[in-house]
């Protein structure tokens, strides 16, 4: 009889350390989740940055095509025609 306590004590302590290292993994778990959540939320603001940036980049580099730098006197060109030619369809679309 002894021995059926010593191993329903045995299960009984076992039980516990697992219980125990069930609630120490499911800590952890939402501690990562946190910590998951923060870091996305910063890599979403990166990418907004990172987006508003380049949209800067670009209109400064038109700005500076548009003020006639001699290496991009071209393309400046270029971008001007393919301006006017989207403002001609927006005309003949108006006229329809």
């Amino acid at each position: 009889m002894s021995e059926l306590v010593e191993v329903v004590d045995s299960l009984e302590n076992k039980i516990s350390k697992l219980l125990h290292r069930l609630d120490v993994e499911q800590q952890q778990k939402l501690v990562l989740e946190r910590e998951m959540s923060g870091l996305k939320t910063q890599c979403e603001a990166a990418q907004r940055s990172a987006e508003v940036w380049e949209e800067k980049y670009k209109s400064l580099k038109m700005a500076s095509t548009m003020l006639g730098s001699e290496t991009n006197k071209t393309e400046a060109k270029l971008k001007i025609n393919a301006l006017i030619r989207e403002l001609d369809q927006c005309i003949v679309q108006l006229s329809e």
